[in-house]
């Protein structure tokens, strides 16, 4: 399609198609860091080149970025077929994510991600287990991803579930993961699933002990964490506010 500059690849406009390919723009420009990227108009999906070129602090860097931009109402259009079929011969995602299963916490969206830019494995809680750390190794060891990171979420079901005690089939053993992140919680005040700030607290360390565990559970991400080849971090949701907040 022509424009009134001509073709498209002529055209360079402030904005993304793809987080981490302005990512790896704004790093050959010597620009990492600032507040926006500037890309190619055409941007298609993640290209492996593209993908390696980049650090953990980068692929982070531009998360903040596109949630930024998701608060701000500034989402650019993509073209999802184009990001779909540019994908279809092979994926080289930059960052792995362990999620919450919660609807208002699409991991895509609220950090303006697009098709083949990351892997997300959801489940209540974002709690791991050997099926989550088999994912998430893969998505390091064999895939290339560079970031693994623990999102929770403010008003979490599953920690409100932990605190109460809840019993309901497999949700049972589920909720028994976050537990710990119960007893753990330093808290002066109600601690009870009805307060919510109780209930965000909770969530905060089952992140921060979730990701603890991951470095004592897979010896595979914790020796490419150690060599420097990825970073494993957490972060929390506030379904208020839009935000996105990480932490190590």
């Amino acid at each position: 399609m022509h424009n009134k500059l001509g073709h498209p690849r002529d055209c360079i406009c402030l904005g993304r198609r793809n987080f981490l390919k302005m990512a790896g723009t704004v790093t050959a420009l010597g620009l990492a860091g600032g507040a926006g990227f500037v890309a190619p108009a055409d941007a298609d999906a993640l290209t492996r080149e593209q993908r390696d070129r980049l650090t953990p602090e980068q692929i982070i860097r531009a998360m903040k970025n596109g949630n930024k931009r998701f608060r701000n109402g500034e989402r650019k259009e993509r073209n999802y077929l184009r990001e779909q079929k540019a994908s279809a011969s092979g994926q080289y995602p930059a960052a792995a994510l362990l999620t919450c299963i919660d609807s208002r916490a699409p991991a895509e969206v609220i950090m303006d991600l697009g098709i083949g830019d990351i892997f997300n494995s959801r489940v209540a809680g974002n709690v791991e287990n050997a099926d989550i750390l088999g994912s998430l190794e893969f998505a390091c060891k064999l895939a290339g991803a560079k970031v693994v990171l623990v999102m929770g979420h403010t008003a979490c079901g599953a920690i409100k579930g932990a605190i109460d005690n809840a019993e309901l089939g497999n949700l049972t053993g589920l909720l028994a993961k976050i537990k710990p992140a119960v007893e753990a919680t330093t808290y002066a005040g109600e601690r009870s699933a009805k307060n919510y700030a109780f209930v965000d607290a909770v969530a905060r360390k089952n992140v921060e002990m979730t990701v603890a565990n991951i470095r004592k559970d897979s010896p595979v991400l914790a020796e490419l964490e150690s060599k420097g080849s990825i970073k494993i971090a957490g972060a929390m949701y506030n379904l208020e506010t839009g935000a996105v907040e990480f932490f190590a």
